[in-house]
């Protein structure tokens, strides 16, 4: 059950989780590690990628990874501080640029070898750098420049040491997917033996192998992830697996029901339903607080499972859905000091006493990689392809104090959304499309009479992990079909506005 394996030794990037995910697009694994991990863990590793920071290598408190990683003999690849420190380590020269370089540049290959591999002339790659190396270090020559970066690519044959000052990870460079690629295979000559379907293998027996003979409770939400969850527990360990589903009463319209009939479909488990529907909105009485919404859910889940897992005989584990952009967004993914941008009750808000351990065979993947691993276990696309839906339901989308008025007409409106997407074939092509209740009331006019009524939100991005995202320019005809549906259909909302804000700096979610 080994891999191939490439760590990534992460500065303090914004986008290091971006990086992991372009790796694992060429079938690579890789685990993102801190920038000061001890090189003695790293002998295991085809290759090492040194992320981008917001630092200077020169300045007095700058991340620094130990000189020891360079002498490894295994190839490095450093990207923009990631270059600049080894070329500081290294015997070279970093200093403050005179112009700061950010956005477009063109990138003068001299050297179509290794890692320009069947890259010629020049290419259009995205910089984001205030400082400049002027001199990579003794046993450097260059492979590439822009008009303002003489030192943009750079190689040392001899220890395999490779540095870029732009960022291959961000779709602005253009070349920037085969440029990583050319590292893994052509430099790290890895073979790309990170597959989905052995993954789900070798996640069976773990599971199989951990849980023994004891029980599992598994939270289903309906979605791709804790059905993929699911569809792994049942083939390692049959009727031991407990899905649990629970109606918190922040659901969809008619999602309860649609979720149970999906299960029966293509599980031969039963699924235990639970409606708690009464006990969260009663709990969430009075709370605006986003965070406190999510807290007051993620508890309240965590209580509804005890209970019902009580109901059963040796109940050791609970098993979950959660993804890695949900631990980088909670935590860093190497316990650092990386800022919480919200709380994912799957994630941050498990209260000590939990009394279960975990399994989360999902963890380490990004959602397109579950979705693949959905389809080699032969479940449908209706569930492969579901939008992900957050997991304290409409309490994030019905924004400030919730109430069961407030629910029903969000619900409403959020249908007639979710039929116009489909109905124009743009649902698939959309990371997430929904509505969203705003807090506030509008003056407008229905039938001569002047209404006072509430803002309906529609929001629609496009993406391919969530960790950044476009709002998705829809047509204008449907826009339009939209707006008069909801206006007309749902009472209580006479107007609709478009959220055309990209993530970051917003996030997808309005809470």
């Amino acid at each position: 059950m080994s891999h191939e394996k490439v760590y990534i030794l992460d500065f303090g990037a914004q986008y290091a989780q971006l990086i992991a995910r372009r790796v694992r697009e060429h079938h690579c694994y890789c685990d993102i590690v801190p920038y000061d991990v001890d090189p003695t863990r790293l002998k295991d590793a085809r290759g090492l990628i040194l992320t981008g920071g917001p630092a200077s290598v020169y300045a007095e408190q700058a991340p620094h990874c130990s000189p020891g990683v360079f002498e490894l003999g295994i190839p490095v690849l450093g990207i923009c501080y990631g270059m600049q420190l080894m070329s500081h380590l290294l015997g070279g020269k970093v200093v403050a640029a005179e112009r700061r370089e950010y956005g477009h540049a063109l990138l003068d290959i001299a050297d179509s070898s290794d890692l320009f591999h069947e890259i010629f002339g020049s290419t259009p790659v995205w910089m984001s750098h205030g400082d400049r190396v002027e001199d990579a270090g003794p046993g450097f020559e260059v492979l590439g420049t822009t008009t303002n970066t003489p030192f943009a690519a750079v190689r040392h044959s001899q220890k395999r040491l490779y540095g870029i000052q732009f960022h291959p990870e961000v779709t602005h460079t253009e070349r920037g997917r085969e440029i990583l690629g050319n590292f893994l295979t052509q430099v790290c000559r890895m073979s790309g033996d990170w597959q989905m379907g052995a993954f789900v293998e070798e996640e069976v027996a773990k599971i199989r192998e951990r849980v023994g003979g004891a029980q599992v409770v598994l939270g289903l939400s309906g979605g791709v992830d804790s059905v993929v969850v699911a569809k792994l527990c049942e083939r390692a360990i049959g009727e031991h697996v407990h899905p649990i589903f629970v109606d918190n009463g922040l659901l969809r319209k008619n999602e309860a029901v649609q979720v149970q009939e999906t299960f029966r479909s293509h599980f031969e488990i039963p699924l235990h339903f639970v409606d708690a529907s009464e006990l969260f909105l009663e709990g969430l009485v009075g709370v605006a607080d986003p965070e406190r919404k999510r807290k007051i859910i993620g508890h309240m889940f965590i209580d509804v499972f005890k209970e019902r897992a009580g109901e059963l005989e040796d109940v050791r584990f609970l098993a979950q859905g959660t993804l890695y952009p949900d631990v980088i967004e909670s935590v860093a993914a190497h316990g650092g000091p990386t800022a919480t941008i919200k709380t994912h009750h799957n994630v941050g808000g498990l209260p000590a006493e939990l009394g279960f351990e975990l399994i989360e065979p999902l963890r380490e993947l990004f959602k397109d990689e579950v979705r693949t691993i959905g389809r080699a276990m032969g479940l449908p696309e209706a569930v492969v392809t579901r939008q992900p839906f957050p997991a304290p339901g409409l309490a994030v989308r019905v924004l400030g104090e919730i109430t069961r008025a407030r629910l029903e007409t969000l619900r409403a409106a959020d249908n007639i959304v979710q039929e116009e997407i489909r109905n124009a074939g743009l649902y698939t092509e959309l990371w997430q499309s929904f509505g969203v209740l705003l807090p506030i009331h509008a003056v407008g006019v229905m039938g001569d009479e002047r209404t006072y009524e509430n803002v309906l939100a529609v929001r629609a991005v496009t993406s391919v992990d969530a960790m950044t995202a476009d709002w998705a320019d829809l047509p204008r005809e449907l826009l339009s079909r939209i707006s008069n549906r909801v206006i007309s259909e749902v009472r209580g909302i006479n107007r609709v506005v478009y959220d055309i804000s990209s993530k970051p700096p917003a996030t997808i979610e309005w809470e």
